[in-house]
């Protein structure tokens, strides 16, 4: 959208403010006095975008990307079929059974959770993994911490992988239409790389924890797994897997297995519906609404030709400037403000992957850096295990820029 030339000065002037509170309040989580959170926030710079005039009602609806979010239900209503069904459960009790040694342990906590949110949304592997590892930890008498910061780190390295990795990948691919397989070519290798370095960077962390030849006595996890709904959803993910590398739309692949999922005599729809992130979905709606209210204001021929002589076409600048934006006001966001300018760069393929690479690993940088950090953050607390700003630093800050080091050289 390109900005009206009758467009009055009080409106743009609208937008700019409508735009900046919301991302205030989406960078903090809060506002003083008020209950309103980062959805909320969201919904009403959206609906104060059109109250004011800066977008019509129907420019609203033409502003979400209807694509992102059909996906990400989609993805959610399969990952609650998996957790219904003990999928998560199973896989601790089969690492219970078969680890023995510290190191080995945190090898099968980063590989599992890294390879999980490659397929599945991370934020909702750090939810579901959290408490059962926790629950193993507790059970072999370790320190708890190293653990929660592999799940943590892992689940966002890993999630750099795949279009259905992260929210903020899923909207990327939207808004790209990069295929999934050419997506998961340049990406994957980044993420491997990324995993190996956060399982030996913990390691080193932690030389007491993990070099020692302490050994854990046999444990027993509870699988507690619902077999017939187990195989329906395994199969009916690696079909949806199978489909997206094939080249079929990757919304419309997710909306159909979730809605082929939600065809079941054993599991009543709401207790999938309870699994579903309802608030992350309005504050994507929201967001869209915002920049694209934005967008429509502010960014003219002028202000896009400034933004170009900022060098963003290198990509070091690009994933400096993506970094930044996604710890100020988090990633998804950043992908929002970056959406006007990267198809105009000279590369726009190359620029998105380094946007994706660089948004996604950039949340490792703090503990507020992702919400898959603040959730895992929010359920080791639950358990009584406190994981601070800094303890997480000390970690986060120097694999944030080893991985995007790498993921620059690869790139």
């Amino acid at each position: 959208m390109g900005r009206m030339d009758w467009m009055p000065e009080t409106t743009i002037a609208a937008a700019w403010l409508i735009f900046l509170a919301t991302y205030v309040v989406v960078a903090v989580g809060k506002i003083p006095v008020y209950r309103i959170d980062r959805a909320g926030a969201a919904l009403l710079g959206g609906s104060l975008m059109v109250a004011t005039g800066v977008l019509s009602l129907e420019e609203a609806y033409q502003a979400v990307d209807f694509n992102t979010i059909v996906l990400l239900l989609g993805m959610m209503i399969v990952v609650a079929n998996l957790r219904l069904s003990g999928f998560f459960r199973a896989i601790t009790h089969w690492i219970a059974g078969h680890v023995r040694r510290p190191i080995t342990f945190l090898g099968m906590v980063v590989f599992s959770s890294g390879v999980l949110s490659a397929f599945l949304v991370n934020d909702t592997i750090c939810l579901v993994m959290t408490p059962l590892v926790l629950e193993l930890v507790t059970r072999l008498k370790r320190n708890p911490i190293p653990y929660v910061l592999a799940i943590a780190t892992a689940s966002n390295v890993g999630s750099v992988a795949t279009i259905t990795g992260n929210p903020q990948n899923i909207m990327i691919g939207s808004l790209s239409r990069i295929p999934y397989g050419d997506f998961a070519v340049a990406l994957v290798p980044v993420a491997v790389i990324g995993l190996m370095i956060t399982y030996v960077f913990i390691a080193l962390s932690y030389r007491s924890d993990f070099f020692t030849r302490d050994q854990f006595d046999p444990t027993d996890v509870p699988a507690r797994y619902h077999g017939p709904l187990l195989a329906k959803s395994i199969v009916v993910l690696a079909v949806m897997v199978v489909l997206f590398f094939f080249g079929q739309p990757v919304a419309k692949v997710a909306i159909m297995g979730g809605g082929f999922l939600l065809l079941t005599r054993r599991v009543r729809p709401e207790k999938v519906y309870i699994e579903i992130d309802w608030p992350l979905l309005v504050m994507f709606v929201g967001l869209f609404v915002v920049t694209g209210g934005l967008e429509k204001a502010v960014i003219t021929a002028d202000v896009s030709a400034a933004i170009a002589r900022q060098h963003l076409d290198n990509p070091t600048i690009l994933a400096g400037v993506t970094a930044l934006l996604s710890n100020l006001v988090s990633n998804v966001p950043a992908v929002l403000l970056l959406k006007p300018f990267v198809p105009n760069l000279q590369d726009p393929q190359r620029a998105w992957l380094v946007v994706a690479m660089a948004a996604t690993l950039a949340g490792n940088f703090t503990l507020v850096g992702s919400v898959a950090n603040l959730i895992v953050a929010q359920r080791a607390k639950a358990r009584g295990v406190e994981l601070s700003f800094w303890a997480y630093f000390k970690v986060g800050a120097p694999l944030t820029v080893l991985t995007i080091a790498f993921g620059l050289l690869w790139l």
